[in-house]
């Protein structure tokens, strides 16, 4: 089964080069390996991999990965001063809307805020930053199911 495989993202790129130097420059992933079909392989934190290849252009409107960030105001910053630009969304029915880039979903204690931002290919990334009550949660849900314990909580309350 797939339950304890490492799982990583694969992303088209149309120009390899130019996505390349996004990942590496302005979001500071390592390049793992390359490959001559082309293709490049990307570490992120905590042994999170991306799959870069080159085909033609694609259209995702919708989120392909996403960075989970202990601050996000600051990761912000970090990725603005580097040219990054953050997409601002309006979607009722998500209970999604960005303020200044920064959409907050929940409150109080389950609070959690999300940004997204489109790389050099137009893939949609995003940041994520969920409370601590939210990651108590999850991390319960872990060892309930490392457990072989039935699930019935969600995330948010």
């Amino acid at each position: 089964m797939l339950g304890n495989k490492i799982a990583y993202a694969v992303l088209p790129a149309v120009d390899i080069k130019r996505a390349r130097k996004f990942y590496v420059e302005k979001l500071g992933l390592k390049v793992m390996m390359e490959d001559p079909s082309p293709g490049i392989m990307l570490m992120a934190g905590e042994g999170s991999m991306i799959y870069l290849y080159q085909r033609g252009p694609t259209k995702a409107d919708h989120t392909v990965l996403e960075f989970k960030v202990d601050d996000i105001d600051a990761e912000m910053k970090d990725l603005r001063d580097k040219g990054v630009k953050f997409e601002e969304y309006d979607i009722p029915s998500m209970g999604i809307k960005t303020i200044n880039g920064v959409a907050t979903m929940g409150s109080g204690m389950d609070t959690e805020k999300a940004a997204w931002f489109k790389d050099s290919e137009g893939n949609i990334l995003g940041l994520g930053q969920m409370s601590q009550a939210v990651m108590d949660k999850a991390m319960m849900q872990k060892s309930m199911m490392e457990m072989g314990t039935p699930q019935k909580a969600s995330m948010r309350k």
